[in-house]
This record gives C-alpha cells, structure tokens and sequence, in this order.
C-alpha cells in the first residue's frame, strides 16, 4: 500500500475530448498509473494517477486544463473473490468512508491483482488501518448452513 497523487480534469463531455486529453498526454509522455471516467451531463471528470505526478501537472498547466491534485491511496488487490470487499469492510470497521474507488492497469509481478485507488475521508487513518493487518488479506470464509427446512 502506499500513497499517490491523483490528478482530476473536468472536460466536456462531446465527441473526441477524452481522446485528445489522452493523445496530449502521451505527446508530453505523461505515463498513466490508472484511470477512470465518470459521466456527470455536460461536463465528463477524467481522474488518472501519474507516474509522474510533476511531470503530468506542468503538462496541464501547458495545456491551459483545469485540474485538482488529491491525495489517493494505492492498495494491492489481489485476484481472489472477495478481496476488495475485506478492503472495504476494514476501512468501515473503523468509521472511514470511501468517497471513491477504481482500479489500475494490471500490475507486473503481481498474481493478477491490480491496484485500487481509493479516495477516502482520512488518509492517514486509512493507511493505519489497512496497515495493521495487512490490506490484502484472504476473504473469510462463509459457514456452511444448514436449510431452514429439510425434507
């Protein structure tokens, strides 16, 4: 787990927008860590996790695009089924809410996990949290019941 600097950029939302943001940003060789876009009417908000995150905001500011810097937590995801629930359940647990989430590009070297980026209420609080126990545990496992009605 670690933290990172997300940058958010609000675009119109028409034809073409979100694909020339990206080409200017793979013109400059901004490198993308992750991505989302969410719709929101007129207006799209791309958010992305810079490799570079210097590098990526003085693009911007070439590029004359309005944009937000946040603090995001990265955490591991492995790819086992209910993996990013046990996340979600730790951080709840202790009264932290997620404003948002989204995962990575694939990682290299991983067993198919990927990253989740998760935006949340108290950052530090957040990192203890997952930290204590290990953001990326196994999910537990169900018992097994027995029906109410048996024949």
């Amino acid at each position: 787990m670690e933290t990172a600097k997300q940058v958010s950029v609000t675009l119109a939302n028409k034809p073409g927008r979100l694909a020339a943001m990206l080409g200017e940003l793979s013109k400059r060789k901004v490198t993308l860590r992750a991505l989302s876009v969410m719709d929101s009417g007129d207006r799209g908000m791309l958010r992305f996790v810079p490799a570079d995150v210097e590098h990526a905001v003085d693009s911007l500011q070439k590029m004359n695009a309005r944009f937000d810097v946040a603090d995001v937590l990265l955490v591991e995801v492995p790819s086992q089924p209910g993996a990013f629930r046990n996340i979600c359940e730790k951080l709840a647990a202790d009264h932290l809410n997620i404003d948002y989430a989204y995962c990575s590009f694939s990682l290299r070297g991983t067993k198919g996990g990927v990253l989740a980026v998760i935006r949340v209420n108290d950052l530090a609080k957040a990192q203890r949290v997952l930290g204590e126990t290990g953001a990326t545990t196994r999910p537990r496992r169900s018992v097994a019941r027995r029906p109410v009605y048996a024949r």
